[in-house]
């Protein structure tokens, strides 16, 4: 009325507040993700030097000394094996038997393994009591197992699985269950004050604050799955990748034993890959770390 300037509303001013840190958090964000890039490429061509500087290390010490190059193989050695496995079709065949053996094995041991673990949280009581059970399960070596096994469930692909499911299944049990108990007691009475049932606890808090545990389970597990199919290859098969590594041992060829141990890494890498993107599908907030 006295014709004094009209003070800004502060709710238009908070907007406009708002509408300036959008910009700077996607700048921020944009920072944050080239930083990350370009310390994985660093990590990378780390590793990558790394490695190279090993093999030609390796390559040098065998070069001029034929007792070494026999006890130890060579880089050169062992890229030719790789090729000669390769284009005969054996690299391959044998890396699919193990593969699917590894997998099977994987993949029942961690269901049977994380459903029990999971439903230990139940009851602790009954957790207590099979606790000890559980511990001497874990204790066996897998390999005193194997001639149980063969004669259990023969020597074909059946029992290749199971040496791999008996590798894994104890583990996915012990780390479901860490995770399962360890769930913040103060947000279980919340839910329970809420009046959500113990079902629901499970379902909608206890299982989905294990995901960490039980992921960091699988990528431990991948290697025991492995470990269990070459086992069982080791003691009775004529395929795949532990047989390959038998067989070239027995005949003292240390660059195929070499070829084969590479493939079995490869695939170990390959299949800890493929469950860490089905972590980051199911976790999408842990790649905010």
């Amino acid at each position: 009325m006295n014709g004094s300037p009209i003070p800004p509303r502060p709710m238009a001013a908070a907007a406009g507040a708002s509408d300036l840190a959008a910009p700077e958090a996607a700048r921020r964000l944009a920072a944050h993700r080239r930083a990350r890039w370009r310390s994985s490429l660093l990590v990378l061509a780390s590793q990558i030097a790394l490695l190279a500087a090993f093999l030609a290390f390796w390559e040098y010490m065998t070069a001029f000394d034929r007792q070494a190059a026999f006890m130890f193989g060579s880089p050169s050695a062992i890229a030719g094996f790789l090729l000669t496995m390769a284009q005969d079709g054996s690299l391959w065949r044998d890396t699919y038997v193990t593969g699917l053996e590894t997998l099977l094995g994987f993949l029942v041991g961690n269901v049977v393994g994380t459903l029990i673990g999971l439903s230990l949280w139940y009851s602790r009581f009954v957790s207590r009591v099979i606790e000890p059970f559980v511990i001497a399960l874990g204790s066996i070596p897998i390999i005193a197992l194997a001639p149980i096994i063969i004669i259990w469930f023969g020597t074909g692909l059946t029992s290749k699985i199971a040496m791999s499911t008996l590798s894994v299944v104890i583990v996915a049990l012990v780390t479901s269950y860490k995770g399962a108990i360890g769930v913040d007691e103060d947000q279980i009475n919340l839910m329970r004050t809420l009046g959500a049932s113990k079902f629901q606890i499970f379902r909608k808090l206890v299982v989905p604050a294990s995901l960490t545990d039980i992921f960091a389970g699988f990528k431990l597990t991948v290697g025991f799955a492995l470990i269990g199919a070459i086992v069982g290859e080791f003691m009775s098969s004529s395929e795949g990748l532990g047989h390959a590594i038998f067989k070239a041992g027995s005949l003292y060829i240390i660059p195929k034993v070499f070829a084969a141990l590479v493939a079995t890494i490869a695939l170990a890498l390959l299949l800890t890959f493929i469950v860490g993107k089905i972590e980051k599908r199911l976790m999408p907030w842990r790649r905010l770390g």
